[in-house]
């Protein structure tokens, strides 16, 4: 059975860069077309061109990774993955900047498999850690924005100094809650808003 060679990059947001994980696998001599990348989380493994990868990888099959947080970032799903492409697929994972991470090369039989799965489980627990810390920097930095009074969303619509006159026409029934948000230049949803803290129903 002849054996493929394919690699896999992530990065976590749309406007990141995959051209560092292409450099790596170029160095390798990984074939463009063997490459999947995914613009995803790290969270789990729904993702669309990780599948498509899965489908393709056989027995005897290389996959490539630059790093073990671009496989993903989830401690029991990274093992867990790990272990369904070299146990169940019989395919071989290579982590280009963790040379331990290579599971074609014999690495002294029973004390190299626990050698692997040791730093397999370290940098997996990493890779989380890191993602969690990411999330309670980001939570820690919008509460202390908060704090110091920046806003977050769309900002609040000012009413218009004619607000209270066309309030009481629209009261009176003279006018649709459509001309009334039509003459103060509002939609009528946010004319409703304004009725709605004022007590109007």
């Amino acid at each position: 059975m002849n054996k493929r060679n394919y690699g896999y990059a992530r990065v976590s947001a749309k406007d990141q860069n995959l051209a560092r994980q292409f450099d790596a696998f170029a160095k390798v001599g990984l074939d463009k077309n063997k490459i999947y990348a995914d613009k995803a989380s790290g969270k789990d493994f729904e993702r669309p061109e990780y599948k498509r990868l899965l489908r393709k990888l056989k027995e005897k099959d290389v996959l490539y990774v630059k790093s073990i947080d671009r496989l993903g970032r989830n401690y029991e799903e990274i093992l867990s993955e790990w272990r369904h492409i070299t146990k169940e697929k019989g395919a071989d994972i290579v982590v280009l900047d963790m040379p331990l991470l290579d599971t074609r090369r014999s690495m002294g039989g029973l004390t190299g498999v626990l050698i692997t799965d040791i730093v397999l489980q370290l940098l997996s627990y990493v890779a989380q850690l890191e993602r969690e810390n990411t999330h309670k920097r980001q939570a820690e930095g919008i509460a202390a924005a908060k704090a110091r009074g920046v806003r977050f969303g769309r900002p609040k619509i000012e009413r218009p100094e004619i607000y209270g006159k066309i309030k009481q026409v629209y009261i009176a029934g003279n006018i649709t809650r459509k001309e009334a948000a039509a003459r103060l230049k509002v939609s009528p949803s946010t004319f409703d808003l304004w009725l709605r803290q004022d007590g109007i129903r």
